[in-house]
């Protein structure tokens, strides 16, 4: 499938661009990509798709970025829930981004192909009941007593609450990645995890 809207390209980016970007990031980071020249880094296919309404991309990004920069959710369950989503969803580009960034947190290539097939045996139980929670808030959009009981018992309120925002965020943002038909990025390679099933 191709892009149904082309990422926007940095040399059309305006003010209102910079400022999403901005939005999005520290400032050392935002400073890197908004700095003129061919050394600043590419961004992210997926924001600079963002950037056709860049208020808005503005207001998401810098509430997504308190999941990101400033969480409450250690970011390895943070990342096994964005993974679940992504496979979920069939969100490939969502699925291949966080593959490779939870890497840096401590998910194994075998734990990615293990949500990939639906298979939560690798994981402890309060992992499982925040990965039950995500296909609970998926299917029926509701976290049945139990699995919250369970939640609960590691969770504090305001844990409880940026599990459920984390769902809900990466769901949105798999419709848009799924509806916009974004590509994978070049430095993107889709064999660091396993094909989506198509169900």
């Amino acid at each position: 499938m191709s892009p149904r809207l082309d990422p926007v390209p940095k040399d059309l980016w305006g003010d209102e661009e910079a400022a999403a970007v901005r939005a999005g990031m520290p400032a050392v980071a935002a400073d890197r990509f908004l700095a003129p020249g061919p050394d600043a880094p590419r961004l992210a296919n997926g924001i600079s798709s963002l950037l056709h309404h860049p208020t808005l991309a503005a207001a998401f990004l810098n509430f997504n970025g308190q999941l990101l920069w400033d969480p409450v959710l250690s970011p390895r369950l943070r990342e096994l829930v964005v993974l679940r989503v992504a496979r979920r969803t069939r969100s490939q580009y969502e699925w291949v981004q966080h593959a490779k960034l939870s890497q840096r947190y401590d998910v194994t290539p075998e734990e990615v192909a293990a949500i990939a097939a639906d298979d939560y045996g690798l994981f402890n139980d309060f992992e499982t009941a925040a990965l039950d929670a995500t296909d609970q808030l998926l299917s029926t959009y509701r976290v049945k007593d139990e699995t919250w009981q369970q939640l609960a018992a590691e969770l504090d309120a305001k844990a409880l609450v940026e599990l459920l925002y984390v769902v809900g965020t990466y769901t949105s943002l798999a419709m848009v990645f799924n509806g916009l038909g974004i590509e994978l990025d070049p430095d993107l390679d889709p064999s660091i995890a396993p094909p989506l099933p198509e169900d």
